[in-house]
């Protein structure tokens, strides 16, 4: 396979970008060599600057879950585009974003939108410290809710990928107010819980992990936190950037049947802009500026190209309930046969399933929080993530990623998958 053009570029971006990259995981540090440079993409496909296609994987991490350049949602846009970009100003749009948003999680009752997941993250945070009056917060190993300092201490995805312990620019200050527990360990949580008496504002938790890999919650996990968030005035915020509208129309809340104080959105909602939001009671919300006195602002927040892409994303969704049931079709499909492939290769594997989330790991043990994802065969998924790749298969490039399905995705499509994981595993033993 031919990649001349995407080595050019990379030699050139790496004199003006850091890294030659805008998002760490990119630089394909994790599994080394040359990551490609992508012109353009349709459907289940990508093509890179050297016209190579691949079936896509990552669906931009998540949100291209209709498959990309949907048509209804790239007319929306243009149709859009023509009445401007951005206005600094209210629009309309913004209130039936939230209005459709509101109408399919019936626990938020008001949403604010933000530009990032990260910034979603942030401000979620700061609002459950505000209403609270306290400052402190519980958040879980291999856990990442965004670049923001207090949410860098023992994150995962990125930060695991590229093996970075401590993050300089990090205060001790900061780090100290965050306390970190394995993902799973409930009693590891009510410890904390006692030792910070009536000092935690919050619990945040991605309620399907997809930063260490897809990390499944274990029976009663999350229905611990909430009892413990109950008992002790504590804000339980479900970090939904990656899972909002991804696994069922209301979340993993609804898909989980647990339900949070305050949920954080980004990636679906935005139909592939940048978008991200935060939302909840009313009782919570109100205390957030210009109501309270809990300040958060953006200049792009509301964006009208931003929102119609996120709106005619979600409003599909909405009207077409049976494509959540079709993607959870086609990944357990994908799952079950890259089991048997995986089984009959001899090579110790563990493939975590939920909703339209999988991931495969070379491990002979179950794979259920950061640890055990980091003990896994790391060295062995890059060998396996170059063989796909140069088969057409586009993985995400970092063993601490969850993959995402969209339903662009054919038949074909994961038969092909399957055959290639057949052939890569055979290259690789």
């Amino acid at each position: 396979m031919n990649i001349s053009t995407s080595q050019e570029l990379f030699s050139r971006a790496q004199q003006s970008i850091p890294g030659g990259v805008n998002s760490p995981v990119r630089a394909f540090k994790s599994v080394g060599g040359t990551p490609l440079f992508i012109k353009k993409a349709k459907g289940a496909f990508l093509f890179d600057a050297d016209n190579n296609k691949y079936i896509d994987y990552i669906a931009s991490w998540g949100p291209m879950i209709l498959g990309h350049a949907h048509d209804e949602v790239v007319k929306a846009i243009q149709e859009q585009a023509l009445s401007s970009t951005s206005y600094g100003a209210p629009t309309g749009l913004e209130i039936e974003m939230a209005e459709l948003i509101i109408s399919m999680v019936p626990n938020v009752d008001m949403i604010r939108m933000v530009s990032s997941g990260t910034e979603a993250c942030m401000s979620a945070l700061r609002l459950a410290r505000g209403y609270t009056g306290k400052n402190k917060f519980i958040k879980f190993e291999g856990c990442y809710h965004g670049h923001a300092d207090s949410f860098l201490v023992k994150a995962g995805s990125g930060v695991a990928t590229l093996n970075i312990q401590t993050v300089p620019g990090v205060t001790a200050g900061v780090a100290n107010d965050t306390l970190t527990c394995a993902y799973n360990d409930l009693a590891a949580v009510e410890k904390l819980v006692a030792e910070n008496k009536n000092e935690i504002a919050a619990i945040i938790v991605e309620p399907v992990a997809g930063n260490m890999g897809c990390i499944l919650p274990q029976p009663g996990f999350l229905e611990g936190l909430r009892k413990i968030c109950d008992e002790e005035n504590i804000v339980f915020i479900f970090d939904e950037v990656m899972t909002g509208f991804r696994l069922a129309q209301g979340g993993a809340q609804e898909k989980l049947n647990v339900k949070a104080d305050l949920v954080t959105y980004g990636k679906v909602i935005g139909g592939g802009m940048p978008v991200g939001a935060f939302g909840g009671s009313k009782e919570i919300m109100q205390h957030i500026a210009p109501l309270g006195n809990v300040y958060q602002a953006g200049t792009l927040s509301g964006n009208p190209i931003a929102m119609i892409a996120g709106y005619t994303t979600l409003k599909i969704l909405k009207d077409n309930p049976h494509i959540y049931k079709e993607l959870e079709e086609k990944t357990i499909y994908l799952r079950d046969n890259l089991h048997r492939v995986f089984l009959a290769s001899k090579i110790p594997f563990v493939i975590n399933q939920f909703g339209s989330m999988i991931s495969a790991h070379f491990s002979n043990h179950a794979v259920n929080d950061f640890a055990s994802a980091a003990s896994a065969d790391n060295d062995l998924f890059k060998k396996y993530f170059h063989a796909m790749l140069s088969r057409g298969i586009y993985l995400p490039p970092s063993a601490f990623e969850s993959w995402f399905l969209n339903n662009a995705l054919t038949q074909e499509d994961l038969d092909e998958t399957i055959q290639v994981t057949r052939e890569s595993l055979q290259e690789i033993i």
